[in-house]
């Protein structure tokens, strides 16, 4: 009787757990996602999209090249980045022509629809199963961005001496903000497996006496 009471307990401390990570993941993915309808947020990915494989045919001007002031060849968009909090009309009429905006609101409504795939999980286990495979999926796509994106790495800007870290492996911000996706993605493949067990044997594992 002990024993059953102790694995009662644990089997619905597992549930409560996986359903908080469920709701974890909506929050995320909802607020995100809705962020991508606000011009800073939009400007902020525009570097990954245009760099990726899989999401540069979204842009109009991703493989543009032009001569920096510097005369270097550069991307076209690294002489229109709007730094986050300050806004230069000039950049923001580049990105809607560029079409940075539109996909954007694409992305992020994708982005909720996963999310709320996940937290259905909770009633709903096909649902969920779709929804942690979609957010494991989503994971993998976002983490190429480490490979696929310059501005994931520090750059080797100079100053009154060489910079000793620089490239591969020195993540800067924006790499070290994608590569907790892998967390994400765990958290994917976890749910996923979950959900496939929940529709399996939907009445639960048995309890022992």
């Amino acid at each position: 009787m002990q024993n059953n009471r102790l694995f009662s307990t644990l089997l619905k401390f597992d549930i409560w757990s996986l359903n908080f990570l469920r709701l974890s993941i909506f929050i995320v993915m909802a607020w995100i996602g809705g962020l991508k309808a606000f011009q800073y947020e939009a400007d902020g990915i525009v570097p990954f999209v245009a760099n990726s494989p899989f999401m540069s045919f979204f842009y109009k001007n991703a493989g543009n090249k032009v001569l920096n002031e510097d005369k270097k060849r550069v991307s076209e968009y690294t002489l229109y980045k709007n730094p986050e909090g300050k806004v230069v009309q000039k950049n923001i009429k580049w990105n809607q022509q560029n079409g940075t905006y539109v996909f954007s609101y694409g992305l992020g409504t994708m982005i909720i629809i996963i999310g709320t795939l996940v937290v259905l999980g909770i009633w709903f286990p096909k649902i969920g199963a779709v929804g942690g495979g979609l957010t494991f999926l989503m994971s993998m796509v976002t983490l190429s961005f480490l490979i696929t994106t310059p501005e994931a790495y520090v750059p080797n800007l100079g100053g009154d001496s060489p910079s000793p870290q620089y490239g591969f492996p020195y993540l800067s911000g924006a790499g070290r903000l994608v590569i907790k996706d892998i967390i994400m993605m765990a958290a994917g493949l976890v749910l996923f497996s979950d959900s496939l067990k929940k529709v399996v044997t939907p009445s639960g594992p048995p309890i022992m006496n």
